[in-house]
């Protein structure tokens, strides 16, 4: 039977099977999806607007997948730039979700969720945030991230810096810091270590900076891989998951009264009324000084240093 709103369409995007289900346990539509982003878009292009997008897809029955390279069917109207991408050895050509059109194109394609790089097309070399992605142990344990994002807050006053909140859509929280464009991607890099280490010193009873889960101990992993042309979920968008939340901002003095499920593709734009929480929320562009780039050089980094630690624990075992 053929869907009865197949043939609709907003700015000359044509949506097709608007009423099936999202996906399996969405409890919510391929329209909600549209819906939602459609009314969200003078907020969320915002912050996908000139940066290498990746999205999560999700097909009917299917598992969820993650889109960086555009498909063949792309339309020529969708702005794209190509990438080298080092892992793979190849260029890779991801879209750029620069207005209405595309990001209802992509709605239409069932993306879900757009994961937006820190850095601009027009300016590889620099990242315009920092990161700080808060991890806790299990998917019950979110008022922890919310006493360690506090702690962030502090570690940041403590080098003159501020930061915007909003939930992850998931199960932790994620504060960017907007910074100026004096700094390399080496030198942003080293500053997110030094703030996520003394974010650790702060009350490390709660707070870890250890990248092997099995090192945690039940802690909120202070994430500082955040870096470079990773990719962060943008403010605003929905997540693959139950009920499908919503990555939502919020100031620091609401993070406490807050759960991740307050915010999904049927609450978020009632709460938004009127308001870019995001926009308002993120302070102006800073510096770095050379005191916390020189601290965060003397911190290893995580990922390099993971992998030397697992294949000294492998070959212990072997032996």
């Amino acid at each position: 039977m053929s869907d009865r709103n197949s043939g609709e369409s907003r700015d000359g995007v044509s949506l097709t099977n608007l009423d099936q289900p999202l996906f399996d346990g969405a409890d919510a539509t391929k329209r909600d999806l549209v819906d939602y982003l459609d009314g969200v878009r003078d907020r969320i292009i915002p912050v996908l607007e000139g940066r290498p997008l990746s999205v999560i897809r999700v097909h009917r029955g299917a598992e969820a997948f993650m889109q960086k390279n555009v498909p063949k069917y792309t339309p020529s109207w969708v702005p794209t730039v190509r990438v080298w991408a080092e892992t793979s050895k190849r260029e890779v050509s991801y879209a750029l979700c620069n207005d209405r059109r595309t990001l209802l194109w992509f709605a239409n394609q069932r993306a879900v969720e757009y994961h937006p790089t820190l850095v601009r097309s027009d300016r590889p070399d620099r990242v315009t945030h920092l990161v700080l992605d808060l991890d806790p142990p299990d998917a019950n344990a979110f008022t922890m991230a919310v006493r360690v994002a506090h702690l962030v807050r502090r570690a940041l006053a403590s080098c003159g810096l501020e930061g915007a909140v909003k939930t992850s859509g998931a199960k932790g929280v994620h504060v960017f810091v907007p910074i100026d464009d004096q700094a390399s991607l080496e030198e942003a890099a080293a500053a997110t270590r030094a703030i996520a280490a003394r974010t650790e010193h702060l009350d490390p009873e709660i707070a870890t900076t250890a990248f092997m889960k099995e090192d945690r101990g039940g802690k909120v992993f202070v994430d500082s891989t955040r870096v470079g042309g990773a990719t962060v979920v943008a403010a605003y968008s929905p997540r693959v998951r139950p009920g499908v939340p919503v990555s939502f901002p919020v100031t620091w003095e609401q993070l406490d009264d807050i759960a991740p499920g307050d915010f999904t593709v049927h609450t978020a734009l009632r709460l938004l009324g009127d308001d870019d929480l995001w926009a308002t929320q993120m302070p102006q562009p800073q510096q770095l000084s050379m005191d916390l780039i020189e601290e965060g050089r003397a911190i290893p980094v995580a990922r390099v240093q993971a992998m030397h630690e697992g294949k000294r624990r492998a070959r212990a075992r072997e032996s």
